[in-house]
């Protein structure tokens, strides 16, 4: 209920308000779509470098595996697929930073962007380094 003291809005202010309103959940959505790709990256770079060096183990310690090739292969398959998916989330992630920019005054640099660039240099390394061992 407005107070009787309050001026009355003109319909371009409530409008304005509304778009800036729009703007702000949009962003807010676009930074928790961004946390999810995270979180789903790092499930899956986890687990691909954690199954590399368990069955590395398992070799190291005289096991002998079925396949001696596979755990470089699920390793290498699942931190390629997290580290892509996160490179996937951070252009998404962009661009619709970039689209709300066109209406609102955002900076990129929030940190659920800053937490996604540390995810993607993270997983090329870990990508990588699976990958140097197999040379």
């Amino acid at each position: 209920m407005a107070h009787a003291s309050a001026p009355a809005r003109t319909s371009d202010q409530l409008a304005g308000d509304r778009t800036d309103l729009a703007a702000t959940r949009t962003v807010m959505a676009a930074d928790r779509t961004l946390m999810a790709w995270v979180r789903t990256a790092l499930s899956m770079i986890s687990f691909g470098f954690t199954i590399y060096k368990v069955l590395q183990g398992f070799t190291d310690a005289g096991v002998h595996l079925a396949h001696p090739n596979s755990p470089r292969s699920v390793g290498l398959f699942l931190t390629g697929m997290g580290t892509v998916s996160m490179v996937l989330g951070t252009l998404e992630y962009w661009r619709s930073i970039v689209k709300v920019a066109g209406y609102q005054r955002v900076s990129v640099w929030r940190p659920a962007f800053f937490i996604a660039l540390v995810m993607t240099l993270s997983g090329s390394f870990v990508f990588l380094s699976i990958i140097i061992r197999l040379l």
